[in-house]
């Protein structure tokens, strides 16, 4: 009798979880195959699931009206320069915030965070115009440094709570055999936080990948990546189901393969230091 209650709350435990799962990937199936459907059978009522003629006409629309691999290059440039160029700012800072933290270390990490609070609205038309007078409205470069903005306040926290796992010691030590700060970070740091960054990275190109406000507000071809590739399929004439599940299947695609093939690592990376 006292196995039943464990075995018990495993089967609820495991019943739950495979609850959420599905409903968390219902909307992703049910894109996929709403994409291999007509735009008859995909607006049908009642709904088709299964029993459906399968089509792969919708894919040969979506790359004849755009070029899908443009704005993929697109999204693969924006998304892993912004966080390139996050992590090289975020390492050494929060290395600082970490080791040799101040009286307002809390108060600054922090006020960091507040800054995700802010609606990007707020900030739309004056960041706008900035750009449009710097010459960096529908430019990669541009996205690159918007995104790394918005997203270096996560990037600094996730890398500060990894190194504060780091003994000091060891750094200290380091110290003590002639290393200098950037000796220190590059060759004593970073290779005993390369789960936590690995994490930091993979997250971090995540969401710049999905980024869709500021990417549909400040392109308009040129640097547009794959959400405003999704986008373009929503038009006054109205929602093509079809061929907008298509294009949202080819943009969704690369970026869950990546997670599918690296799960291992960002579970290792978003769980480094939390057994003692």
């Amino acid at each position: 009798m006292a196995r039943a209650v464990p075995n018990s709350r495993k089967a609820i435990n495991t019943a739950v979880a495979w609850t959420i799962a599905i409903l968390i990937f219902f909307p992703i199936l049910w894109t996929v195959l709403t994409s291999f459907k007509t735009e008859a059978t995909a607006i049908a009522d009642p709904p088709v699931f299964l029993a459906f003629d399968w089509t792969l006409e919708n894919y040969t629309a979506v790359q004849e009206r755009s070029d899908y691999f443009r704005h993929f290059w697109n999204s693969v440039v924006i998304s892993l320069g912004s966080t390139i160029i996050g992590l090289i700012i975020a390492i050494p800072a929060a290395w600082a915030m970490a080791f040799v933290p101040g009286r307002q270390t809390k108060n600054v990490l922090m006020w960091m965070l507040s800054t995700k609070m802010l609606p990007p609205v707020g900030v739309l038309v004056p960041l706008y115009l900035i750009f449009r007078d710097w010459g960096l409205l529908d430019t990669r470069l541009g996205l690159v440094i918007v995104l790394t903005l918005i997203n270096l306040p996560i990037i600094v926290w996730m890398l500060y709570t990894y190194f504060r796992e780091i003994p000091v010691d060891i750094l200290e030590a380091a110290r003590m055999d002639g290393a200098g700060l950037a000796s220190e970070v590059i060759y004593v740091l970073t290779p005993m936080a390369v789960p936590g960054i690995a994490s930091t990275l993979l997250l971090n190109i995540i969401l710049a990948w999905n980024e869709a406000f500021w990417t549909l507000n400040l392109t308009a071809a040129n640097a547009a990546p794959l959400t405003a590739f999704i986008a373009s399929y929503s038009s006054p004439e109205g929602l093509f189901y079809a061929k907008l599940s298509a294009a949202s299947t080819m943009a969704i695609a690369p970026i869950l393969i990546m997670g599918w093939f690296s799960q291992k690592q960002l579970v290792r990376g978003l769980t480094f230091g939390a057994v003692k």
